[in-house]
């Protein structure tokens, strides 16, 4: 079968594998077997899900899995994965399932798995869950099927969290607030909780149709929201991709900033108030150069780690960290949350500007970021150009041409069947060489595969 989990779920095309109904129900019947395990009736499960058409499909497979060995199933409907982990420890549940392939586009889908901490399943649990799916687990009792229930308010208890994040004594009014939702999951709590704090919101992004999610829109694609920014002389802009689950900020001439920025600010202003844990800000081999020296510049450390926010927060969680996030928006910050919260960000950028009277243009502007470059290749299944001795050798002669100035990165992504190659170096030039060379090798090896 091949592993199924990467580094956020399962994911894929839908109606291909692994994203099949079949292999959705089979899912299900392993998780729920895996998490009631002691045989009692008492175990629940809630889902959520994003916009996606195919979500119907998922929703209801993995319920007929789920309920088959003897769980009891909590419908959420649409709503941001960051509600789904707080809505797992909320509600006593053992398991938290949200059916996204977040900032992917409408075609794919995926499965990620919240444990009862709220928190993100680790690598051994997925793979003993694997293992239960390739064995094919084992049905319940027909007196012991699950029920499912819809829940209708699960957005409204997301909002009510997100409120007591902001500052209680402070409000927007004044402030004219654009949010692009990229026709996903936040399409209603976004525009909801912002207007309940007191901005003036000009919503975009907030129409689904199934087909639509991360269409020239969200936090990967924050043109459209930038010219509504200007168009509107709104004093910022929030963008979220399709599960909500990450951030890129706008400022009020238009100009987009993206995590690395915010975290920088972040990690300033709680190291000043003494809340910054450690003195340290976690951030992925992603994270420009440019941030760690502000950081080191301001007495504090950059912890980095793998690609993907769940080991951005297993790196908090060992190492007593409080804040943490990707240069692609997702943020982390366990005072709050168990995963990534776009709108939380969101939120808590909105309080910096509030509290210090100062324009979103001078908050996201904390470091010159080294020159950065990443160029992506794609491959089919079943290809390990990585492995080949012709890119070795590219990458080694790269990493010469770089001299020990810069950063040379490549790896496989773990959303899509991609060679991920990214260079940092204060030359643009040999920057782009060393990428370039690579590139090229990786695609003569894709083309000759």
């Amino acid at each position: 079968m091949g592993k199924l989990f990467g580094t956020d779920g399962v994911r894929g095309q839908a109606n291909e594998h692994p994203m099949t109904a079949e292999m959705a129900l089979r899912i299900g019947a392993a998780v729920g077997q895996y998490f009631r395990r002691d045989g009692s009736a008492a175990h629940r499960v809630v889902i959520g899900k994003d916009t996606r058409l195919s979500g119907y499909m998922f929703e209801n497979a993995l319920t007929a899995g789920l309920t088959s060995t003897g769980m009891n199933v909590l419908l959420l409907g649409p709503v941001p994965t960051p509600s789904v982990g707080l809505l797992t420890r909320s509600m006593r549940a053992d398991l938290g399932v949200m059916i996204s392939a977040s900032h992917n586009p409408a075609y794919d889908n995926g499965i990620k798995f919240f444990g009862p901490d709220g928190f993100k399943l680790s690598d051994q649990v997925e793979n003993e869950i694997e293992t239960l799916i390739e064995e094919g687990a084992k049905a319940a009792a027909a007196s012991d099927i699950g029920r499912a229930k819809r829940i209708d308010d699960g957005r409204f208890r997301y909002i009510e969290r997100l409120k007591t994040t902001f500052p209680r004594q402070m409000r927007l009014e004044g402030l004219k607030v654009v949010i692009d939702c990229a026709n996903g999951a936040a399409y209603r709590v976004g525009p909801e909780a912002l207007w309940e704090l007191g901005a003036t919101v000009i919503p975009i992004g907030v129409a689904p149709n199934g087909t639509n999610i991360n269409e020239g829109c969200g936090s990967t694609k924050p043109q459209s929201a930038a010219e509504t920014v200007v168009a509107h002389g709104a004093d910022v802009g929030i963008c979220l991709d399709g599960d909500a689950d990450r951030v890129i900020l706008i400022d009020e001439t238009g100009k987009v900033g993206d995590g690395d920025q915010f975290m920088a600010l972040m990690a300033e202003r709680w190291a000043e108030e003494g809340r910054l844990s450690n003195n340290a800000l976690v951030a992925t081999v992603m994270s420009n150069l440019g941030l760690e020296n502000h950081l080191a510049g301001k007495g504090l450390k950059l912890e980095r780690t793998s690609v993907g926010d769940r080991y951005v927060v297993e790196r908090m969680r060992s190492g007593g960290f409080n804040l943490g996030g990707e240069q692609s928006g997702h943020i982390v910050m366990t005072d709050y949350a168990t995963t990534g919260d776009g709108l939380m960000a969101g939120l808590q950028f909105l309080a910096a500007m509030v509290g210090s009277g100062r324009k979103a243009s001078e908050l996201l502007n904390r470091f010159d970021p080294v020159p950065q470059l990443l160029k992506n290749v794609r491959f089919t299944a079943g290809q390990t150009p990585l492995e080949l001795a012709s890119v070795k050798l590219a990458i080694t002669e790269a990493e010469q041409r770089l001299s020990g100035k810069g950063r040379l990165l490549i790896r496989k992504s773990g959303t899509e069947p991609l060679i991920r190659v990214m260079a940092e170096h204060e030359d643009q030039t040999v920057m782009e060489q060393a990428v370039d060379h690579v590139v090229e090798a990786v695609a003569d090896a894709v083309s000759e595969a």
